[in-house]
């Protein structure tokens, strides 16, 4: 039901308490046996809301008036927060943030796998809630999404350089100061949009597709490299070469200054040409004493203290002897399986994309690791018998796969190969449940342990031991 067809004297629902939190940042609530899901609500709050849609057993609203605050609610310190769709537990303290994400987890767990949270371990809390991401991409557009200041304003101009509206994929939010990611991060931002008003420079337009600046990615390494990509659309050759001594100029300790040109309907820069205008094609990052190679299409943990915690708690369920094969599935640049090496006697890993696999690969070679071998393809073709009867059984078997969960093909080559170990890393607590539940007929799950890799969002990591039943 629309909210148009909601009857008035229905849509306000007076001193509502908010009892839980659901994904996207919403508060949850029950009324009779209507479940309504609040924006911008948090556990303890009591409310007036203002039902938006209805259906038959849950109902979307938003606060119409706060009556009493939670005692887990805080300022937010984002002046964007509430229209950029980014940090939507930021009105919530941390320790709080913390709690739900343990309880999430372990609700998922059990309701969706039949597995007892009993034992679960602490989940890990970040040491650092703001400035944590080592990456982030920005959007040039010439539809400035226009908050209600901006709407009383006269001569404002539409260009804007910052993160989509939630649900309005050609609506961009202007972004002044992201508390994402670490210093030059905001500078480079601002400034190079600044560069592009100031030198008549056309912003892209989603819907009809032109315009020369179109997206900007911006990497920090640990190791204090940095690397920023300009995404130009249809740009000549004079915008691009001005644009980029700019930048050149006025950020002279970029290690990786590059530039695309992507004239095709979506933002994916995998397909396209990386143009190196000042600096490598790459910088390193560093973990525990490895050197990682990241490019341009590289994918890389984008947590980078947490990226380690996360390893050393699979390394630690894994307690490796130090005689195992190990077979790393989903191991993209092959990150985990380059940092349990030197632990192992062989690691063999196995990714979709061929890019990550050669990433991979040079890694290995980066660090003087020859234990690694890696391979590329579906999963379910690439894991195959006749595969693991070349390269050998596995002692332990290390699983990250994609927020869908593993194929059931996978998971049924799991079973046949019974390996003494599964060590499971997720960042979806449902998808990974319901994979469990298929393991459940031959391992049982030992230990759990979340790692919150995204302060401020509902997103969590989970780690868990399984071991086969003797």
């Amino acid at each position: 039901m629309s909210r148009r067809r909601i009857p008035p004297e229905q849509r306000l629902l007076a001193d509502i308490s908010i009892v839980d939190i659901a994904e996207e940042g919403k508060g949850v609530a029950k009324v009779n046996e209507l479940v309504v899901f609040v924006d911008k609500a948090i556990p303890g709050d009591v409310v007036d809301v203002e039902l938006l849609r209805k259906k038959k057993n849950f109902a979307e609203a938003r606060v119409h008036q706060l009556k009493k605050a939670s005692s887990h609610r805080t300022l937010p310190f984002c002046e964007h927060f509430g229209v950029c769709g980014g940090c939507k537990w930021q009105h919530m303290d941390y320790d709080a943030q913390l709690r739900y994400k343990q309880q999430g987890v372990s609700n998922a767990l059990t309701r969706l796998g039949k597995v007892d949270t009993s034992a679960m371990e602490a989940i890990l809390a970040a040491p650092q809630t703001q400035y944590y991401r080592n990456k982030l991409e920005y959007t040039f557009s010439n539809k400035r999404w226009l908050t209600n200041i901006d709407d009383a304003q006269e001569g404002l101009q539409m260009n804007a350089l910052g993160f989509h509206v939630p649900s309005r994929f050609d609506k961009i939010l202007d972004i002044e100061h992201c508390f994402l990611q670490q210093d030059p991060s905001n500078a480079i931002r601002n400034k190079l949009r600044s560069f592009a008003l100031e030198n008549g420079i056309s912003f892209y337009d989603l819907r009809q597709h032109e315009g020369a600046l179109r997206n900007l990615i911006i990497r920090t390494a640990s190791t204090g490299e940095l690397m920023v990509i300009v995404i130009f659309a249809y740009a000549d050759e004079d915008t691009v070469k001005r644009t980029m001594a700019f930048l050149h100029q006025e950020f002279p300790s970029i290690s990786s200054l590059l530039y695309v040109l992507n004239h095709k309907k979506n933002d994916t820069i995998f397909d396209q040409d990386i143009h190196v205008y000042a600096g490598r094609d790459h910088i390193f990052e560093e973990m525990e004493g490895l050197r990682f190679k990241i490019g341009a299409k590289s994918f890389y943990q984008t947590n980078s203290a947490q990226a380690y915690q996360l390893y050393k708690i699979a390394r630690d369920f894994a307690a490796f002897r130090g005689n195992e094969r190990v077979y790393d599935l989903y191991t993209g640049a092959g990150t985990i399986a380059n940092f349990i090496a030197r632990d192992v006697h062989e690691v063999i890993g196995v990714e979709y994309v061929p890019s990550a696999i050669d990433d991979a690969k040079i890694n290995s070679e980066l660090n003087n690791i020859g234990n690694t071998k890696f391979f590329a393809g579906d999963m379910k073709d690439v894991l195959t018998a006749d595969f693991i009867l070349e390269h050998g059984e596995p002692d332990v078997v290390i699983v990250d796969p994609p927020r869908a969960g593993m194929h059931a093909d996978v998971v049924a080559r799991l079973l046949a190969m019974e390996a003494p170990k599964i060590v499971y890393v997720s960042c979806n607590a449902a998808t990974q449940a319901r994979d469990l539940a298929l393991l459940g007929e031959k391992y049982e799950v030992r230990r759990i342990r979340p790692v919150d890799m995204f302060p401020h969002t509902q997103h969590v990591e989970n780690v868990v031991l399984l071991m086969l039943k003797k």
